[in-house]
């Protein structure tokens, strides 16, 4: 495993190597429903989180309401911050539209209901960002889940960094962005 540095952001070289495509109509998001803990967030995405309940009510399950209202829609686990899950499995704020599991917070963004979507870490998804030496260090995930994606990000050709390069943007703006893929480009 070997990292580069883009500027003051650490990359596995596995980010840059990796193809991806998530086929949603397979894996069903089950993103959003697999695993103990919800997706990383930070204070700031937090706050915002809070101040989504109440617009979004319409679209959340009572079932997800109910959760919400006792626990409230972020936990801490380990010094750090995580959407909640309903029984370690899916996030509080899963909706479901012909069997697959989308985001209530993307949903009501999407239809201008909300100013901001869903939370950095699942835009950026299979991308985790750790530390390494104080900087952000990404790092690719490969999950079971995931694996359909991967296939058909090999078949179409499809740059894993290109796939979520939106949220990379977001994230260190384009310059950086342009910096990652010249790179990644000349060392392919």
């Amino acid at each position: 495993m070997s990292v580069v540095s883009i500027g003051e952001v650490l990359v596995d070289r596995d980010v840059l190597d990796a193809r991806f495509c998530c086929p949603l109509e397979q894996c069903k998001g089950a993103c959003c429903i697999e695993g103990e803990l919800g997706a990383p967030v930070d204070e700031a995405e937090a706050r915002y989180l809070e101040s989504t309940v109440e617009p979004l009510r319409r679209l959340l399950p009572e079932r997800n309401l109910r959760y919400i209202r006792r626990h409230g829609c972020t936990e801490i686990y380990q010094g750090n911050l995580y959407t909640r899950t309903i029984e370690e499995r899916e996030c509080v704020f899963v909706i479901h539209e012909n069997g697959v599991a989308l985001c209530a917070v993307e949903a009501a963004w999407k239809k201008g209901e909300l100013p901001a979507t869903k939370p950095l870490s699942c835009r950026l998804f299979p991308i985790r960002v750790r530390k390494k030496f104080g900087l952000d260090y990404l790092v690719y995930e490969q999950h079971a889940m995931c694996r359909e994606a991967r296939s058909r990000g090999a078949e179409q050709q499809v740059r894993l960094i290109d796939y979520v390069g939106s949220a990379l943007i977001d994230r260190y703006g384009r310059e950086w962005y342009e910096s990652l893929k010249a790179f990644a480009d000349s060392s392919t």
